[in-house]
Formats: C-alpha cells, sequence, structure tokens
C-alpha cells in the first residue's frame, strides 16, 4: 500500500494540469461561439457577403490591451476554416490561436476586447497555419467594413488577406491589427485534444472532431455561412 499510494499521486499530479488546461480551452471555444454570434447579431455588423466570401475566421474573446505601462496584449482564441480543397466544405475543427503584439491602442488599465479576423484567401490561410505571422508585414491586413448594407468591394478590402474587427464595452468597429502577431497555439490544441496535433492538420486534414466545446461556435458559422461564394476565384 506505502507503494502504491505514491504512484497514484504521481499519476494525479501529471493528470491535475492537463485537466486545468483541458478546462480552460474548453472555456474559450464556448467563448468564441458566444462572441461570434453577438457580433453577427448587431444591426450594424460585419457585412454578410464577407462572411460568404472568407475562407477562415478567428476570434480572441477577452484579449488584454494595455494591462500594464510596458505591456503590450495577449489573447488566446480559436481559427475554423471551410473545408475542402478549395475551401467550399463545411467549417472545420477548431485549432487553437494565439494573439501578441502593442499596436492597437494601449491603454493605462487595459480592458478587454473581442476580436474578429476573416481570412480572405488561401495564402493568408496557410501562411498562418505554417508559422507566427506579422499582421501588415507577413499578411497584408486591413480593418474590415461594417454595416449589412456596406460596401465590401473598396481596393483595401480586395487587397488584404486578413480584416479584422473589434468590440469593447459594447461598442462594434473595424480596428487595425497591423504590427501584430498570429500563430496557431501548439499547447492550447495538446491541451484541447489530449495529444499533438498540427494547426493544419486540424483545420485541412480533418483529423479530429469538433469538440462539443465548439459545436456552437462551428454550428453557427454553416448556418450564418454555408457556402464559400468566391470558392475558386481565390489566388
Amino acid at each position: 500500500m506505502k507503494k502504491i499510494l505514491p504512484a497514484v499521486l504521481a499519476v494525479a499530479a501529471l493528470t491535475l494540469p492537463l485537466q486545468a488546461g483541458d478546462h480552460k480551452e474548453t472555456d474559450r471555444l464556448e467563448n468564441c461561439g458566444i462572441v461570434i454570434q453577438e457580433i453577427m447579431d448587431i444591426p450594424d455588423n460585419i457585412p454578410q457577403d464577407l462572411i460568404d466570401k472568407a475562407d477562415c475566421v478567428i476570434v480572441y474573446p477577452s484579449v488584454l490591451k494595455g494591462a500594464f505601462i510596458f505591456g503590450g496584449s495577449y489573447g488566446r482564441g480559436a481559427m475554423t476554416c471551410r473545408t475542402g480543397e478549395r475551401f467550399n466544405g463545411p467549417w472545420s475543427a477548431p485549432t487553437m490561436m494565439a494573439l501578441e503584439g502593442g499596436s492597437f491602442g494601449l491603454q493605462i488599465g487595459g480592458q478587454a476586447t473581442d476580436f474578429v479576423l476573416l481570412v480572405m484567401n488561401e495564402r493568408g490561410a496557410k501562411a498562418i497555419m505554417n508559422s507566427k505571422v506579422k499582421l501588415g508585414a507577413d499578411a497584408s491586413a486591413a480593418a474590415g467594413p461594417k454595416g449589412r448594407n456596406a460596401e465590401a468591394s473598396t481596393d483595401v478590402t480586395l487587397r488584404a488577406e486578413i480584416l479584422s474587427y473589434s468590440r469593447a464595452r459594447g461598442l462594434f468597429a473595424g480596428i487595425s491589427l497591423a504590427g501584430s502577431t498570429v500563430r496557431p497555439d501548439g499547447s492550447a490544441n495538446e491541451n484541447l485534444y489530449h495529444k499533438k496535433v498540427d494547426a493544419q492538420d486540424v483545420v485541412f486534414k480533418g483529423v479530429v472532431p469538433v469538440p462539443t466545446s465548439a459545436q456552437k461556435f462551428i454550428a453557427y458559422l454553416n448556418r450564418k455561412s454555408p457556402k464559400n461564394m468566391s470558392s475558386g476565384q481565390k489566388i
């Protein structure tokens, strides 16, 4: 008995951090589902034609902006892409994502802001999956236009690989995240899926099912934008 007890305690010590991490990722995915639905339900929201032309959507709920005088920003969220060779299938299981940088309005004391990023073409999607991407440098980015009837075919929108939106204190707007970095969060994926899994395999190869905690997030996008209206027309 004396020999068994230390072994049991050792296993428990290893298991508890995994369970804590899994719970944290579960909460993030549930919040992603809430944020995307609330933002899309805003009357002056992300134009439907932009959602319908996007290959991927990234949601960062409650990003901390400028919590310290010399701090930057730090956020964790999730990315889903349309499946299929031409991004013309249902939305994929999510890969966990990180957002880092400090170029978008730091404030002493900080505040929590929700961000939604639309990835508009295959080049932008694959760049993000491959490595850390600096917005505005490694991938072209712009503040997204808003409004149900907004003219979304401006030169900036047509050129941008990533369009970004924010919501803070009830205010919703397109916002530039130039200078911030976006990258897959490998450790969070491992916590969520209980194994090491590559972000590209999650999104592009469908190696894992949609977790229960992400079903609201993915189901909403499948209802809101079931078809890619620019499939096969992108570079």
